[in-house]
């Protein structure tokens, strides 16, 4: 609980200021997350292990997360805050091992509609806005729930900060990053998402957007408008992988929750 501890609050240093008892929280459901999928990932795989080239990517992603520029720096920064780099290294195999069994139980379910995502891109051909967001994914078991626990949220949020409320109620893998995500192009989001943060300003969060699985709640980080010559095959490129990665998350929650059901959890 403790390497937790130092684990979540090294990745999400906005947290740092909040309550031991609450980080502590935070902690457990970490970690029965994480032993979940290591659990489901020795069923399916037999010496598991992640390319080295890859797993020094996904590194790299972790640390550009919270604005530190190489693996140097960010050993260091760990050292600093007492976090051992292996362990580190070892749960982000652990997730990107998770991610890998999804994409093989489900990749011949997505579906990605071609002609909706080169229309996409044609429509912008001067400039192009990208987002720097951060999520929170959540579900509820009755529609008639959804309002409290939106106020719920937002009260963590505006208490604690949307980092603090992502480690608490996201079950999407961006969680233990405090739901942050990449830059994203408005070609990337779909029309729903898109008109939910259209007139949305830098630090505000929207109302819960529904998606395949649950409801998702973003907050804007940082807006830029870009000049582009559109390369569109190259675009499509990239909106096609965002949109079966999306797709993939979505199964990925869906197959947790079943995976999460049939085993029994003793909790300390």
């Amino acid at each position: 609980m403790n390497n937790e501890y130092k684990y979540l609050v090294a990745l999400n240093p906005s947290i740092r200021n909040s309550k031991e008892e609450d980080i502590f929280k935070l902690s457990k459901r970490s970690i029965l997350q994480e032993k979940i999928k290591k659990i489901e990932i020795e069923k399916n795989f037999n010496n598991p292990k992640i390319p080295q080239k890859i797993l020094e990517q996904i590194l790299q992603n972790a640390y550009s997360r919270i604005g530190i520029s190489n693996l140097n720096d960010f050993k260091k920064y760990l050292t600093n805050n007492n976090v051992d780099f292996n362990d580190v290294k070892n749960k982000l195999e652990i997730e990107a091992l998770w991610n890998e069994l999804i994409l093989i139980k489900f990749s011949s379910k997505i579906k990605i509609n071609e002609k909706e995502l080169r229309d996409r891109i044609k429509n912008n051909n001067k400039f192009l806005k990208s987002y720097l967001l951060s999520e929170i994914s959540f579900e509820i078991s009755n529609l008639k729930e959804l309002d409290n626990k939106f106020q719920e949220i937002s009260k963590v949020i505006s208490h604690k900060g949307f980092d603090f409320a992502a480690l608490k109620y996201s079950v999407s893998p961006t969680s233990n990053f405090g739901g942050k995500l990449n830059w994203i192009n408005e070609n990337s989001l779909n029309k729903s998402i898109k008109a939910a943060i259209n007139n949305l300003k830098i630090n505000d969060f929207t109302k819960p957007i529904n998606v395949p699985g649950g409801f998702l709640i973003l907050q804007i980080n940082d807006i830029k408008n870009t000049k582009i010559e559109i390369d569109i095959e190259k675009e499509f490129k990239k909106l096609e992988n965002f949109e079966r990665n999306n797709q993939l998350n979505q199964y990925s929650k869906i197959y947790f929750n079943k995976v999460k059901k049939d085993l029994e959890i003793s909790e300390l």
